[in-house]
């Protein structure tokens, strides 16, 4: 994908996620939905096979503290999450920086909107590189992701701390202390 399309479909993609940090509908009870450790959906035990039901439910999620929820304008449901609610599964250097591609297809420039940080994965407990993808849902760096960054890392001080440190344009990150 070039640079054009690659504008081109960040910016198609900001445009058509609904407003959910505006919703705010009566909760409805939970349901038995998880996003697994490896970024899949299930219901009810079942893996969401559908990849277009998936990427629908993904533009309709939101956090509160530390709650997961599918919301509508009229409806509020409770979902579980073993980690983050989305993996970063492919990268690509552009002129404008790192781009980072999630499993359901979000789209986005790592930046001081999109930031990267350390953080620990709360099923394994390890330190390892998460990015916002938009309102205070994360996505962690999938190990085949993490490792090609880790090639084109520089060793570097950060924050007081020997790290491996990624440089993108306006913006470095760490993928963890050495």
């Amino acid at each position: 994908m070039d640079l054009n399309q690659l504008q081109q479909q960040i910016g198609d993609q900001s445009d058509k996620l609904p407003p959910v940090d505006k919703w705010n509908p009566s909760f409805c009870g939970d349901i038995d939905m998880r996003i697994k450790h490896d970024g899949t959906w299930w219901y009810m035990g079942t893996p969401i096979g559908r990849k277009a039901l998936v990427r629908l439910f993904s533009t309709v999620i939101k956090k509160e503290d530390d709650t997961y929820f599918l919301v509508t304008p009229v409806e509020k449901v409770g979902i579980q999450v073993e980690d983050v609610p989305f993996i970063v599964t492919q990268w690509q250097q552009t002129d404008d920086g790192i781009a980072f591609t999630t499993l359901t297809e979000d789209t986005f420039l790592v930046s001081e909107n999109h930031p990267v940080k350390l953080m620990q994965d709360q099923t394994t407990g390890a330190e390892l590189p998460y990015v916002n993808v938009r309102r205070n849902l994360w996505a962690r760096l999938h190990q085949n992701v993490f490792y090609q960054l880790a090639n084109i890392g520089i060793p570097q001080e950060l924050d007081g701390q020997q790290q491996l440190v990624i440089k993108s344009r306006n913006y470095a990150f760490s993928l963890g202390h050495l």
